[in-house]
């Protein structure tokens, strides 16, 4: 795991989700999660790319609009596993997961969101996995 150092410094992380939260919130594990069997999430999810937390937004479950937040950690850190290696070759959507808390810092609030076509084939295809028994990673 890497530890909040220079990377965080020189990034700016992001977390995409239907939560509404206020600067100062804390996102942390323990709650459902929004995929996979929706077990009690170990870990909580966010983004060096502002792309990847709309993604985080749209599909997150919940009937309330996305939000995409600005966060900083607050311990160690690894590369997501649901999004690099075996699905990515290295970490091209720069996602990581943390079982330390992120502080919510500032919200982005002009952000645009995919296509209904993106939409729905993502989730068509997050579909179709979840048939085959591919579910994510929630060790």
């Amino acid at each position: 795991m890497e530890t909040t150092n220079d990377l965080q410094k020189n990034t700016i992380f992001y977390h995409g989700t239907k939560a509404n939260l206020k600067q100062d919130d804390l996102v942390e594990p323990g709650f459902q999660s929004n995929y996979g069997k929706r077990k009690k999430a170990n870990y909580v999810y966010f983004t060096a790319t502002q792309d990847a937390a709309v993604w985080g937004a749209e599909l997150a479950l919940g009937e309330t609009p996305g939000r995409i937040y600005i966060v900083e950690t607050t311990g160690p850190y690894e590369d997501d596993p649901n999004l690099t290696d075996k699905k990515f070759p290295g970490n091209p959507t720069k996602s990581y997961r943390s079982q330390s808390p992120l502080r919510i810092v500032g919200e982005i609030t002009d952000w645009e969101g995919h296509s209904h076509e993106q939409l729905n084939s993502m989730k068509e295809n997050l579909e179709r996995l979840k048939k085959l028994g591919i579910e994510a990673i929630e060790d």
